[in-house]
């Protein structure tokens, strides 16, 4: 029996396709970041106007909350959270820049770990990262950008 010959790949076009991909991948987790301090904010604002307005107090058989001690102890979680996603998005955009640029692929490492926290996307986008970097076909990628400034011919 007669088997077609085996189909012959170029896996530095491969890599480059996938290398692509991680950096919007990367933009998009941090567009995402942006989001959740959208939402953050939001989330305060919210809290602030019902929490605070006295109407809502005002025909309850209930004393109202401690509303100033509830918002001392909420102000240091919506920083928390806050500086987090501020600090992973901009993570995230330097990588992308990075890993599009061909450059710091222990930077890009190193934030693929900080991404595999954010479950599910960010650890999913952080596991693929190191997967994808790890290839030895994707290190010498980046060596013959590193020395030369652009691919070995």
């Amino acid at each position: 029996m007669s088997y077609p010959p085996p189909i012959l790949r170029d896996q530095r076009k491969i890599d480059s396709e996938h290398l692509k991909l991680l950096a919007v991948f990367h933009f998009v987790c941090a567009g995402l970041a942006l989001l959740g301090i959208l939402f953050i904010v939001l989330h305060y604002m919210m809290f602030q106007a019902v929490f605070s307005n006295p109407k809502m107090w005002q025909d309850q058989k209930v004393d109202p909350p401690p509303v100033k001690e509830i918002f001392a102890v909420l102000k240091w979680f919506y920083l928390a959270f806050g500086a987090w996603c501020l600090v992973s998005g901009i993570l995230n955009v330097m990588s992308a820049i990075r890993i599009r640029a061909r450059k710091s692929r222990t930077f890009s490492m190193i934030v693929a770990g900080v991404n595999c926290l954010h479950i599910p996307l960010g650890t999913a986008l952080g596991i693929f990262t190191i997967i994808i970097l790890n290839r030895e076909t994707v290190r010498e990628l980046y060596d013959s950008w590193d020395q030369g400034g652009g691919p070995k011919a």
